[in-house]
């Protein structure tokens, strides 16, 4: 069984006005997306702000939230790290606070990630996820490489189609979208569903598009395009608007 089918939200980290990181709050909002249709929550991901979290503060925000929200949705958390050894480290940190499952990025400048991954894996006692990003962690993960790797599935974050297509034809594993623009693609090629920002702000787009509304997905991509231009404050910012959290993040503090 896959880890979730649908759509999983890559979760923005609240901070208090003096930067202080605020776990209930980002708990209280990952509860209630998740009661509007979130089938998954990723903490400590890119979106998330995992770069600027010590490794307490990742704690401290994997316990809260597998606290806040339904035993039936999947608390996935963001370990990955420049070696084999840190993401490591990570991974037993976050299933210690309470993750069901991790999900790895790969390492940059690294061509060939599968020893590191075999690092990780040791580490991991549920489904481990990789994750491809080359725009945040270049090169990424080579398709072709994908069915060597120990992982359960894969978020490919590159907003390739081409590339998504090749993926579910050639690995076995549970295939998510990071793109917020194939959402609706995922659900029509079969695969498991979508960890996208997108859904901090707009969740009832994000379930319409994977379940095949076209009208959906166009005004997804709409909301995303909007929010993404400045990342991550565009998200805040649109989930401030909706659900009154804060906007502060720490980038470049």
């Amino acid at each position: 069984m896959p880890l979730f089918t649908g759509v999983g939200v890559a979760l923005v980290t609240l901070f208090r006005e003096d930067g202080a990181l605020d776990a209930p709050a980002t708990a209280d909002l990952a509860a209630r997306l998740a009661g509007l249709g979130v089938r998954c929550v990723l903490v400590a991901g890119t979106t998330g702000e995992a770069a600027a979290l010590t490794a307490e503060e990742r704690d401290a925000l994997v316990g809260a939230v597998r606290a806040a929200v339904p035993a039936e949705v999947p608390v996935l958390a963001g370990t990955g790290a420049p070696t084999g050894r840190q993401a490591a480290e990570l991974t037993r940190r976050a299933s210690a606070a309470g993750a069901d499952a991790v999900l790895v990025l790969s390492p940059a400048g690294v061509p060939d990630p599968r020893p590191y991954y075999a690092a990780v894996v040791e580490a991991a006692t549920g489904p481990l996820l990789a994750y491809h990003f080359p725009g945040a962690s270049a090169p990424g993960i080579p398709v072709d490489l994908l069915p060597d790797l120990p992982v359960s599935g894969l978020k490919d974050s590159s907003g390739d189609a081409g590339r998504l297509l090749h993926e579910r034809e050639v690995f076995a594993g549970d295939l998510y979208t990071g793109a917020a623009s194939l959402v609706g693609m995922c659900g029509a090629i079969g695969a498991a569903g979508a960890l996208v920002a997108a859904a901090n702000v707009a969740p009832e787009l994000c379930v319409a598009a994977s379940r095949g509304d076209a009208d959906a997905q166009v005004r997804l991509a709409a909301v995303d395009r909007g929010a993404s231009a400045d990342f991550p404050a565009g998200y805040k910012r649109a989930a401030a608007e909706r659900f009154g959290t804060s906007v502060v993040t720490r980038v470049g503090s």
